[in-house]
């Protein structure tokens, strides 16, 4: 699954392809992609309006319009693709943005799990998924305070409660594994057992690893690309997550299922 260092590489991809393209037509081929609002509300409202900037928020691709904002979340595989306006539909292919250039951006999604919503501007905030969401692993309030306020009455495991995108946003399952190997801790661990060395380490190990996994396009597993051509080298970095043995003290790495989530370990070094 795109997690947050993907989504922010197909956003920075998509800028370089489709800022200041205005759209002329929209063409829906699976409905259910389209959370908010309704399909003829979706399409009416984006014809004319002009791609002025992409932003991410978590795992959201934030498409800033004159007057509205469109959310797109990729799900497992979903991705996005230039085309042609005349070139053949991938079976894939299920929402397709017509240019004024005719050119197309089409969203492309295996499984159909994706999902998309239109907000005006002024009302995206206030609104699903957005409104949901906890801190950016780099906002200055997340800090030792806010995690030991945000875990204290929880009894679920600590990697489950990293997963949880109301605390910090953007750590999926591969990320989480990485920041536990890295500080030290088991990913069962109650939060409540927590010190606040702990929860510094988190802080400092989440901030380290998306920068790292940025700066190298993401993670590239399995089915995910960032686009066509487009792959990422950090599973070429990953030191836990996948592997067999620990790069550390050299014991075989544990996999369990953790919230039914797979997940990596060194049974020595995350005591």
């Amino acid at each position: 699954m795109p997690e947050l260092p993907e989504v922010e590489t197909v956003k920075n991809t998509l800028k370089k392809l489709v800022l200041g393209k205005t759209i002329n037509n929209v063409n829906i081929l699976y409905d259910s992609i389209i959370e908010y609002p309704t399909i003829d509300e979706f399409k009416n409202n984006l014809v004319g309006e002009t791609i002025q900037d992409i932003k991410r928020r978590g795992k959201w691709l934030m498409f800033i319009l004159n007057n509205y904002v469109l959310l797109s979340h990729l799900r497992m595989e979903g991705k996005y693709v230039i085309r042609n306006v005349d070139d053949e539909y991938n079976k894939h292919e299920h929402v397709e943005f017509v240019f004024s250039d005719l050119s197309t951006l089409r969203y492309k999604d295996t499984r159909k799990f994706g999902r998309m919503y239109l907000y005006k501007k002024e009302d995206v905030l206030i609104n699903k998924p957005l409104n949901e969401l906890g801190l950016e692993p780099w906002d200055d309030s997340l800090n030792v305070d806010y995690l030991k306020e945000k875990f204290k009455d929880k009894r679920l495991p600590l990697k489950t409660l990293l997963l949880d995108q109301s605390i910090i946003v953007g750590l999926g399952n591969i990320y989480v594994d990485e920041v536990l190997f890295l500080s030290k801790l088991n990913p069962e661990k109650k939060t409540n057992a927590l010190t606040r060395d702990d929860l510094k380490n988190i802080i400092d190990n989440t901030r380290s690893v998306l920068e790292h996994a940025i700066k190298l396009g993401g993670t590239t597993i399995r089915t995910y690309e960032s686009s066509e051509g487009v792959h990422g080298l950090f599973q070429n970095e990953l030191l836990i997550h996948g592997k067999d043995k620990c790069p550390i003290c050299g014991c075989m790495v544990t996999k369990i299922r953790v919230g039914g989530r797979g997940t990596y370990y060194c049974k020595n070094c995350q005591k």
